[in-house]
């Protein structure tokens, strides 16, 4: 098989339907061991710089951790919600709900924290924010 470029790629994937290319996703996660659901990780990565950012953030809290405590009654609304949060995929939430207390969002601001719980909580979940 040629090498295809980027640019190529692109072009197979724009001819492909959605469900072709969710196939084609947990294929590609399947065969190389990684998983598409890494905005948790990344979220966290801007806040590793600087020892001056603790000064700060002791001042005021600008960055939040939103925990899910339990899943409640509601479980499958509360993983439905899980992966909207996360883009995590459907084993991944099941797993992260059912090992709760665990957190959903890391580092994130307090108007989108305030979101998450207020979706979760609407769920069936208790949550808290750290």
């Amino acid at each position: 098989m040629a090498k295809l470029s980027t640019d190529e790629l692109l072009d197979a994937f724009k001819e492909l339907s959605l469900i072709e290319l969710s196939e084609f996703v947990k294929a590609f996660e399947e065969t190389f061991g990684v998983t598409a659901a890494a905005p948790v990780a990344v979220a966290a990565a801007p806040a590793a710089g600087g020892a001056g950012g603790a000064a700060e953030e002791a001042a005021a809290q600008d960055e939040f951790d939103v925990v899910l405590e339990a899943a409640g009654d509601k479980k499958i609304n509360v993983i439905k919600e899980v992966r909207a949060l996360t883009s995590l995929g459907l084993k991944e939430a099941k797993d992260l709900v059912e090992a709760a207390p665990k957190t959903v969002l890391e580092k994130v601001n307090k108007e989108t924290a305030d979101k998450a719980k207020e979706a979760l909580e609407a769920a069936g979940a208790s949550v808290t924010l750290k």
